[in-house]
């Protein structure tokens, strides 16, 4: 697939993955998503690269999902297997960048909304801009939170606050997220992919091996009951979707 909005710089140990729509605050669409998916596998077996940095346009991270595309989904005229197949592709996104076996570290400007926040939650580490505001706000939309997004925010925060950032949809501002362990870094407005590198840089040092196996332990133990309780989220989403409250409720926060 030829890459529209995604750009991947390789050089040396780190990589750094820039994605840009250059409109609608940098919000994923269907190719955005596809192209981050083949990205994130074309790493799977790449032994040179040692960390790679995600981060999105200069201005935003992202804006989560394109309420747009997510309409045309429900008035296409796809096999309900082919929708399926369309709402499942968050899924793999987040399981194509949590199986990299180099260090990701997301890094993000401004704000990450919605899936701009479960995209994250599959890095190993997150900087967030000082300025910048995290915001989940699926639920008030009449949607649950999918991506495998839900099982990895509470391996991060716990049952608590991970009701709380779903459930009351709260815009949180950097220095809580840095507070209850959502992201691990802050950084001055404009320097998050500064930061990131520098944590990078640390990683390049150590052990390649190590590293890997440390990552890959840590992920089997705090993952272990991920899948389980995931697996449907997107079928999920996909008949939340279709309900007659969350219509009301896309209405409703459209017009705001």
């Amino acid at each position: 697939m030829e890459e529209a909005y995604v750009t991947v710089e390789r050089g040396g140990p780190v990589a750094i993955v820039r994605f840009d729509r250059k409109k609608n605050l940098n919000a994923f669409d269907g190719q955005l998503i596809l192209e981050l998916t083949e990205v994130a596998r074309s790493f799977h077996d790449d032994l040179s690269t040692r960390a790679v940095i995600l981060t999105g346009s200069k201005d935003y991270f992202s804006a989560g999902a394109d309420i747009q595309d997510m309409a045309a989904r429900n008035t296409s005229t796809a096999t309900d297997m082919e929708k399926r197949q369309t709402y499942f592709r968050g899924v793999r996104l987040c399981e194509a960048w949590e199986a990299m076996p180099q260090i990701t570290i997301a890094a993000m400007e401004r704000l990450a909304v919605g899936a701009g926040v479960a995209l994250p939650l599959a890095c190993d580490w997150r900087v967030l801009g000082k300025s910048a505001y995290l915001y989940v706000p699926e639920v008030k939309i009449g949607l649950n939170l999918q991506w495998g997004a839900l099982p990895r925010l509470i391996n991060l925060v716990g049952p608590a606050r991970a009701k709380r950032i779903c459930i009351m949809c709260e815009k949180m501002d950097a220095a809580t997220a840095l507070d209850w362990g959502l992201v691990d870094a802050l950084a001055e407005d404009g320097a998050t992919l500064d930061k990131a590198m520098e944590m990078a840089e640390v990683v390049v040092t150590m052990p390649q091996v190590a590293v890997t196996m440390v990552k890959q332990a840590v992920n089997a133990t705090t993952h272990a009951l991920n899948f389980a309780t995931s697996f449907a989220d997107a079928d999920q989403s996909q008949l939340t979707a279709l309900s007659q409250d969350a219509g009301q409720a896309r209405d409703k926060f459209n017009t705001k």
